[in-house]
């Protein structure tokens, strides 16, 4: 550990008073959202005719942004103190939102400090161990993994009956992308105690990422029982998003942005927010979402990446590149820069592409070192711009590892830029089945599925898919949308002959 001063926090015994503290944000968080239960605790979809709307519109979001201006008022009259930051970070990571970078910073030194005289106190080095995991994931810092497990597993030795610390190891494993692990850890965590909800929104997950959509959906259910709030509306939200259901989960996230204090937190939520209008192309409403993440929390890179995409969809490419740059630069994921190096090939800049690409390899080869898996960003790269059957390779051993519906996706796209596109079908088709998929509906993954119809002779399917990716979100990507639209000008318009033939087998060559 490195050394650092110990901070005045009142919180070094045994984290004892910490634990008071974490429990009195949890239950100030459950009593803020008390009434929005009867709407969430019910399980299965939301009910679609709420009349809610996705917190899009400008006055949405300037209300938003007023509240955080508000504190608290104490019973003289007078504005309540704030949390102090290892506080607010101690609530934020024992209850899995997000926390604000300093905070953490903060919060670690706090526990370092406390550890070096209180060695065997199980519940700090659970602590310490989750702060680290969060700081690896908010920066993209694989080196500080390793010292999340060094700590959580200090904890385990400690007390090895120990749920603070299991939940620690799941967390660390779905941010590794390590799902079956995480699963593992997850369900060991809820062996100790079936009633820490905490748990279940790693568990979820977890499941998602193995593919395991009606064990997911069976977890949130559980999770819906025994609690509300912010946190679960919002994990709720991504499972939504991933059955399709886009409705449920743009109320759902729009719950969870109105409902919590935090802005760290809130602007997770609005990235999220962000996103899901990316996806069904409404660029405005997803400009302001991410606009609003970053201007309340600025270390929000995830929203700052989405800004890139979002400026570049609607032409402001010099803006884009900022925005992408200036993610890149806290928080480099091998993702953005193949999105950022994608973008200058749509403009023309090979050369500044291929720097991107290279910086990719570097980031997911240091991310390896730190046992994160990038196996899927890797594949989705070689299968565009570097060697095809290297990337069927490694998607391949990625889908028997951890069979979700993005790397069902991408083994198929990488099949068949390979030549294989019999096999590729049955990948992309999987992807975007409903019924052994999870049901999101994504431009890429029915681009991905036309092309290979196409490829295929398929021509009515290919056709009404690839219309479909464009009608999803006609600006998905700015170097396949060029192709897509190339594509359905060769396929011209349907034939009578095309009808009978929209679920054809593919013909043989």
């Amino acid at each position: 550990m490195e050394n650092s001063a110990p901070k005045k926090a009142g919180s070094d015994n045994d984290g004892s008073e910490n634990a008071g503290s974490e429990k009195a944000g949890s239950e100030k968080a459950g009593s803020a959202n008390d009434a929005s239960k009867d709407r969430q605790g019910t399980p299965g979809r939301r009910p679609r005719n709420r009349g809610r709307v996705l917190i899009a519109a400008v006055a949405g979001c300037a209300v938003l942004g007023g509240v955080l201006t508000l504190l608290p008022w104490g019973p003289s009259g007078t504005r309540a103190a704030p949390p102090a930051p290892g506080a607010q970070a101690l609530t934020a990571v024992t209850t899995g939102v997000t926390a604000a970078l300093p905070d953490l910073a903060v919060l670690i030194d706090e526990r370092e400090a406390h550890l070096r005289t209180h060695p065997k106190d199980a519940r700090a080095w659970a602590v310490l161990g989750a702060a680290y995991v969060e700081q690896g994931r908010r920066t993209a810092e694989p080196a500080n993994y390793p010292k999340a497990e060094k700590a959580l597993r200090a904890s385990l030795r400690v007390r090895e009956r120990n749920a603070e610390a299991l939940d620690g190891m799941a967390a660390l494993a779905n941010a590794r992308r390590d799902f079956h692990a995480a699963r593992t850890w997850s369900e060991a965590a809820l062996k100790v105690d079936r009633k820490r909800w905490t748990t279940y929104p790693l568990l979820i997950e977890a499941q998602t990422g193995m593919g395991d959509y009606k064990a997911a959906k069976r977890t949130l259910d559980r999770l819906l029982k025994l609690r509300s709030g912010p946190a679960v509306q919002a994990r709720a939200a991504a499972l939504y998003r991933d059955r399709g259901w886009r409705e449920d989960a743009a109320a759902a996230l729009s719950d969870a942005a109105a409902a919590t204090e935090a802005p760290a937190e809130r602007a997770a939520y609005l990235e999220q927010a962000g996103q899901l209008a990316w996806e069904r192309g409404d660029l405005e409403v997803a400009l302001r979402h991410f606009q609003e993440a970053v201007r309340l929390d600025p270390d929000q890179r995830a929203a700052l990446a989405g800004q890139g995409r979002t400026l570049a969809a609607l032409g402001r490419s010099t803006e884009a590149l900022n925005a992408y740059r200036v993610a890149l630069a806290k928080q480099p994921l091998p993702e953005y820069a193949l999105e950022l190096g994608e973008l200058y090939e749509s403009l023309g800049l090979g050369q500044a592409a291929r720097v991107q690409y290279d910086l990719l390899r570097e980031r997911a080869a240091r991310a390896a070192a730190g046992g994160v898996d990038e196996e899927l960003v890797l594949g989705r790269f070689e299968a565009d711009h570097g060697d095809t059957e290297m990337a069927v390779r490694r998607l391949r051993v990625e889908w028997r590892r951890q069979p979700g519906i993005a790397v069902a996706d991408a083994l198929g796209w990488a099949l068949h830029r390979a030549g294989e596109d019999k096999e590729a079908l049955k990948f992309a088709r999987r992807a975007t089945d409903r019924q052994k998929g999870g049901g999101v509906r994504s431009a890429l993954y029915a681009y991905h599925l036309g092309m290979i119809e196409r490829s295929l002779e398929m021509t009515g399917p290919a056709r009404r898919h690839l219309e479909e990716a464009l009608r999803i979100n006609p600006h998905f990507s700015p170097t396949r949308v060029p192709l897509a639209e190339a594509a359905l000008e060769e396929l011209g318009e349907p034939s009578v002959e095309d009808v009978p033939d929209m679920d054809a087998k593919p013909r043989r060559k």
